[in-house]
C-alpha cells in the first residue's frame, strides 16, 4: 500500500492554463481521507505555490517549492538550502553575453536585473513583486541576510539554454544540480536541492519506506524523483526521456492525468 504521494504542479496537476481540474482535486481530497501524506513538489516559489496548495491539499501537508529548496510544514520551513554566492556570481558571469533572463529565488524574495516579457510571464504566477536591480545590489543582500540563492532560474530561447546548459555543466559538474524544468527553462541549485533529496527528507520525518512512495512529474527536474519513488509516473506529455525513466504513464495533464493515475493505484 502506498503511503505517500508527491505530485509536481506545472505541467503535472495544472493544466495549460494553470488550473486544477475537478476530477485532479477529488482523487487528492479522497487520498487524503484515507490517510495519504500528499504533497505538491514544484520548481515554483513558494508563494506561487501556496494560492493552488489551499486549494488542493490540508494545510497539514508538507509544500516543497523552489525543486526542494525550500520546504514549508506546518507554517515552518523545515528545511533550506542556496547556491553558495561565489557559485551564482560564477553562474551570473557565463551568462554575459547570452540573450536569456536569469532570476534568483531566494526564500520569499526574487530578484532580476531588468524587467521584460519573460519576467512578466513568470510574475503572473507569483504573488510576490519581484525586485528589479543591479546584479551587485542583490549580492550585498544575500551578504547581509548570509544566504544565497534557493533556485537561479534562466529564460530564454531552447537552442541558448541547450548551450548554457552544456557550458555550465562544464564548469560546475559535481558543484551544482543543474537541470531544464522545461526546453526553455534552466534551474541551477545546490547539489543538496533536488526534489528527489525532499522526498528522502520527508519520508525520513514520517517514517515512510520509499517503496510505499509515488511520484508525479512531466519534465527533466523530476526525473531523479521518478526514478526514485516506489512508484515513479510520468504524465502523457512528458518528454521521451522521462517516460522512459517511469514505471508507469498517464494520460496528460489537460486530460486529468494525475486523476487517472491516482485511481489506477489506489481507487
Amino acid at each position: 500500500m502506498y503511503k505517500a504521494v508527491f505530485i509536481d504542479m506545472d505541467g503535472t496537476l495544472l493544466k495549460s492554463d494553470h488550473s486544477v481540474s475537478e476530477a485532479n482535486k477529488l482523487a487528492i481530497h479522497k487520498l487524503q481521507e484515507k490517510g495519504v501524506l500528499v504533497v505538491l513538489i514544484s520548481a515554483r516559489p513558494l508563494h506561487g505555490i501556496l494560492p493552488i496548495s489551499k486549494q488542493v491539499v490540508a494545510d497539514n501537508m508538507p509544500v516543497v517549492s523552489l525543486n526542494g529548496g525550500y520546504i514549508l510544514y506546518k507554517n515552518e520551513i523545515i528545511y533550506e538550502a542556496a547556491v553558495s554566492i561565489p557559485d551564482t556570481i560564477s553562474v551570473y558571469n557565463e551568462l554575459k553575453g547570452y540573450d536569456v533572463s536569469p532570476m534568483y529565488y531566494s526564500q520569499m524574495d526574487w530578484f532580476a536585473e531588468m524587467e521584460n516579457d519573460r519576467i512578466k510571464k513568470e510574475q503572473k504566477i507569483t504573488a510576490v513583486k519581484i525586485k528589479i536591480q543591479p546584479f551587485d545590489e542583490t549580492v550585498k543582500w544575500w551578504e547581509e541576510n548570509k544566504t544565497g540563492p534557493n533556485k537561479i532560474l534562466i529564460a530564454g530561447e531552447k537552442h541558448l539554454i541547450s548551450a548554457i546548459e552544456q557550458r555550465l555543466n562544464e564548469m560546475h559538474e559535481g558543484k551544482l544540480n543543474i537541470y531544464k524544468s522545461q526546453a526553455t527553462y534552466l534551474e541551477v541549485m545546490s547539489l543538496e536541492v533536488s526534489k528527489a533529496k525532499a522526498i528522502q527528507l520527508l519520508i525520513e520525518r514520517f517514517g515512510i519506506d520509499k517503496k510505499e512512495t509515488i511520484a508525479i512529474g512531466d519534465n527533466y527536474n523530476d526525473k531523479g524523483m521518478i526514478e526514485f519513488a516506489g512508484m515513479g509516473i510520468a504524465m502523457g506529455n512528458a518528454p521521451e526521456e522521462i517516460k522512459l525513466a517511469a514505471d508507469y504513464v498517464t494520460d496528460t495533464n489537460n486530460n486529468d492525468g494525475v486523476a487517472k493515475a491516482l485511481h489506477q493505484h489506489f481507487f
